[in-house]
């Protein structure tokens, strides 16, 4: 192998592997990794303590982040009659039925979430295979089968995301970007975590919440001390 690059060696050096940092602490050392050509995602790794194998401990929510994403998403909406009006006037990027049903089918995914009104469900669940593997497929938990298409719209795009633990017992998740000042990220991030606390199944034994980590796009993974941090 070839020696690492100089901008992995700087991050490198950044962080200490053996320690925990407060929030504040682990923002700053993202910030101060060297800057890239793109506004990076700051992203959330949450390990909970839950069996994900057993189905009344699935941890899945829905919050909104104070300060958005910082992402301008593009939704699209599975729609037939006045509801695809509806959802363009709402800022839609793409609505309809038949015509984008086989775009999809086909393997089109420029688009970052999906709504769909539920007389369109059946037709949609053939697009699992495509959908599935990306997470686009909408749920009535997530709020993405609706009737309302407008409100549902508005929420994505103000800053509305989806957690659901994987087969590993972990959450992840973006929060924010680089650019967001300290106090925007820590907002979104505790929005974030007073969700999944709530989201707490109550078969969950011991600890729920054991490891906190914080990434960016292209930078390290900071571990975070989950007992500075006061939820509510």
């Amino acid at each position: 192998m070839g020696r690492p690059s100089k901008r992995i060696r700087e991050i490198a050096e950044m962080v200490d592997g053996s320690k925990a940092y407060t929030l504040k602490e682990a923002i700053a050392i993202l910030k101060k990794c060297p800057p890239t050509k793109f506004n990076q995602s700051v992203d959330v790794s949450l390990q909970i303590g839950v069996d994900p194998r057993k189905s009344d401990q699935l941890v899945r929510g829905t919050v909104t982040l104070p300060n958005g994403t910082g992402k301008s998403l593009k939704i699209l909406v599975f729609a037939q009659g006045d509801k695809v009006e509806e959802a363009l006037k709402a800022g839609a990027d793409y609505a309809g039925n038949e015509e984008l049903f086989e775009k999809v089918n086909g393997g089109w995914t420029d688009f970052d979430a999906v709504i769909a009104t539920p007389d369109m469900m059946r037709q949609v669940g053939k697009l699992g295979k495509v959908l599935g593997p990306r997470g686009l497929m909408p749920t009535p938990k997530a709020g993405t089968v609706t009737t309302d298409v407008a409100k549902a719209v508005q929420e994505l795009k103000g800053g509305k995301i989806e957690f659901k633990v994987d087969r590993h017992g972990v959450l992840n998740n973006g929060v924010g970007r680089v650019s967001f000042d300290d106090d925007g990220l820590i907002e979104n991030i505790m929005a974030y975590l007073n969700a999944v606390l709530k989201a707490k199944p109550s078969g969950a034994k011991g600890q729920f919440m054991k490891r906190l980590s914080l990434s960016s796009t292209m930078g390290p993974g900071v571990k975070v001390d989950l007992r500075q941090i006061d939820l509510t």
